[in-house]
């Protein structure tokens, strides 16, 4: 398999996926010590494969009753999704979280392989512009609007 980070996100998505709860509660020092790494290298792994716009919370607590608690948010099925859209995007999205929003989407089978490819060339900076304020402005109306049609009970 790949790097130690590649190894580190499969190993936390398989035990997620076996999970009756949709959440793992684990201890920092343990896992960096399962893997032999530094607790900064599982820092990394959740701060960039596990962040909200990838469909995940991590809650933390240091220190040594510490533990991490990874939640993955099931976008689709929850009655607040669109709420939760418009906190995950806020005013500003860049191209980086829209397609890691995306990707969570087609993950949850949300949204088809086809549409997914669709909406990252509306959304790609060639289609919108280079990355300014008003750019990512632009970007993230466009995935609210999205995600509220996404939503609605009339075109499941």
């Amino acid at each position: 398999m790949g790097n130690l980070a590649d190894r580190i996100e499969v190993y936390l998505k398989r035990i997620l996926e076996q999970s009756k709860d949709g959440y793992i509660i684990l201890q920092r020092g343990v896992l960096a010590e399962e893997f032999s790494c530094a607790p900064s290298q599982i820092n990394y792994v959740l701060n960039t494969r596990f962040s909200i716009d990838r469909g995940y919370l991590v809650e933390s607590r240091r220190g040594g009753g510490g533990y991490l608690r990874i939640i993955r948010l099931e976008f689709g099925s929850e009655p607040d999704f669109p709420q939760l859209m418009k906190k995950l995007i806020g005013n500003n999205l860049s191209q980086t979280r829209a397609f890691n929003l995306l990707h969570r989407l087609r993950e949850d089978e949300i949204i088809t392989r086809r549409e997914e490819e669709i909406l990252r060339t509306i959304l790609h900076r060639d289609s919108l512009g280079e990355e300014n304020p008003q750019t990512n402005g632009l970007r993230a109306n466009i995935m609210r609007r999205v995600l509220l049609t996404i939503s609605r009970e009339d075109l499941q």
